[in-house]
């Protein structure tokens, strides 16, 4: 029978191991325009609308799955009531 472990040493754990640091900081753009979507009650097709493109390119801004151009990026921000925050910060 596997070992079971609390959710926070989990997480623990995951944040000593770089790799699950770099995949997680991938994720965080598109989980954020997700997340911010749903709380203003908005489909991807309705943003897409809003923002004057495709509900693919929505899509794939969500899914991480494209790099969006700074300029998208605004107007997306816009859309969502929301501001873009830039930071450089160091490795170790």
């Amino acid at each position: 029978m596997p070992t079971m472990i609390s959710l926070q040493d989990w997480q623990s754990r995951q944040l000593d191991d770089p790799d699950f640091i770099a995949e997680s900081e991938k994720l965080e753009l598109g989980h954020e325009i997700t997340r911010l979507r749903l709380l203003r009650g908005l489909t991807r097709t309705q943003l897409a609308e809003i923002v004057g493109t495709r509900q693919s390119s929505i899509a794939h801004l969500e899914n991480d799955a494209s790099v969006p151009s700074l300029a998208f990026l605004k107007r997306i921000a816009k859309a969502l009531d929301a501001r873009i925050e830039l930071r450089i910060v160091p490795r170790a």
